[in-house]
């Protein structure tokens, strides 16, 4: 299974590409930061990101994207322009109907380190491990991309076999699921 794991930010938009699954060595494809000048217009910068998402995607045809969910932060306006970058993240995935999947950060941490309250350096530490990389990938949007794309190859099988069972689970009367 082939994810792009997505970092959201306005600036900086950390990319991931990793390859891997059950009985299968996981691998580094690519990793990067899509970057966009402070100065320019909003409206600029998300057409930024959206193009280079899709470059991104058409270029490496993943299986699916994993996006961080947008957690609350003190500053309103680094909040807004991530959740800004995520939605343009998960709109240019859906748009060539590849699966999003959103995961917290304690989620991410939880899932590449055995911590929900890993700091960024255990996360980084952990991903450079798991992909057997000779060097930390940088700067720590890349590396929290990759920590995405590796979540999601662990939890995204299982997440997917639930949401079926789900669906196919009968009516409940009276109830609902």
């Amino acid at each position: 299974m082939l994810v792009l794991g997505v970092d959201p930010g306005l600036t900086r938009c950390g990319l991931g590409v990793v390859d891997g699954g059950p009985g299968r060595q996981t691998s580094l494809i690519e990793v990067g930061v899509l970057r966009t000048p402070a100065t320019d217009d909003v409206a600029s910068r998300l057409w930024a990101l959206e193009r280079g998402l899709g470059e991104w995607i058409d270029r490496h045809n993943p299986d699916a994207v994993a996006v961080e969910r947008v957690f609350s932060q003190a500053n309103v306006r680094t909040v807004m322009g991530t959740a800004q970058a995520g939605a343009v993240a998960i709109v240019t995935a859906a748009r060539r109907g590849l699966p999003v999947a959103l995961y917290t950060p304690s989620e991410v941490k939880a899932a590449v380190s055995g911590s929900g309250r890993a700091d960024k350096a255990q996360v980084t530490f952990m991903v450079s491990r798991l992909l057997k990389l000779s060097d930390p990938p940088r700067p720590a949007d890349a590396a929290d991309a990759l920590a995405l794309a590796l979540c999601h190859l662990s939890r995204g099988p299982a997440l997917a076999r639930m949401r079926a069972a789900v669906r196919q689970a009968p009516a409940v009367p009276g109830g609902s699921l």
